[in-house]
Parts: C-alpha cells; sequence; structure tokens
C-alpha cells in the first residue's frame, strides 16, 4: 500500500473515465456516487469537483473520511485512495482551473447548464491500495 500520488496515476485524473467516491455517513449508510472530475493537486493532495454533492456533502460533514476510485484509461489500473477531506475552495487558482475544465466536460455532454462548479473539495491522501494492476485483479 503507499500513500503518495505516482506519475503512473496522472492519467486516471485526465477525466476520461468518471472517478466514483464512497462516504459514509454519521449512522454508517453508505453512499457511492460517480463525480465528474478529481484534480491532482500534488503527491499528496487531490480535489474533487463539487456540483451536485447533497448526500455525499453531508457524509463529508460528518465524517471527513471516504474514499476516491480512479481508473487509468490507458492500463485500466484502478486505484482506491483513501482520502480526509482538509477544505473547500469557492475562489482562485484551483477553482478557475476545475471550473474551465468542468465547463469543457459539460460542453462536450450539452449540459452547460447543469455542470456548475460549487467548489474545490481538497482531500489530503492518506493511502492508496492498487485494486486492478493493468486490466487484471490484483
Amino acid at each position: 500500500m503507499m500513500n503518495k500520488l505516482t506519475q503512473d496515476m496522472l492519467p486516471a485524473f485526465q477525466g476520461v473515465i468518471p472517478p466514483t467516491l464512497a462516504t459514509v455517513s454519521d449512522d454508517g449508510i453508505p453512499n457511492v456516487t460517480y463525480i465528474s472530475h478529481v484534480h491532482y493537486i500534488d503527491e499528496e493532495h487531490i480535489a474533487l469537483s463539487r456540483q451536485f454533492f447533497s448526500k455525499t456533502w453531508k457524509n463529508i460533514n460528518e465524517n471527513p473520511h471516504f474514499t476516491v476510485a480512479v481508473t487509468c484509461p490507458e492500463t485500466f489500473t484502478l486505484w482506491k485512495i483513501n482520502v480526509s477531506y482538509q477544505e473547500e475552495e469557492k475562489e482562485g487558482g484551483l477553482f478557475e482551473e476545475m471550473d474551465m475544465i468542468i465547463t469543457a466536460i459539460a460542453s462536450m455532454q450539452g449540459m452547460e447548464d447543469t455542470f456548475k462548479l460549487q467548489s474545490a473539495v481538497i482531500c489530503k491522501v492518506e493511502s492508496i491500495q492498487t485494486l486492478v494492476l493493468n486490466g487484471k485483479i490484483n
């Protein structure tokens, strides 16, 4: 198990294959959803695009430890990234960069009026596990 993002993981953050986000409420009720974009910040941090989060956002506020799954579109390697919520940004360079990416994704899907970035949810990477390596279950 690793605790830092590596260069070979970067293609998984290009948005080709939608990432999955799994949270759990204080009551232990899980919630799994696809999200539009996971943004690489550095080897210890990622940012999640927050557009629709309602139940997910409630869960993150109740329990700041959760999991993001990303897949490399080149090798089909799948990583489970355990993270902890740090902060959210509603303005600034990171927010603007992610907003441009979300706008592009929305444009490609004809959903410009639907995909509005509310915030960039910044998370610290706690651990990373490779679940599928080059298309084979690890």
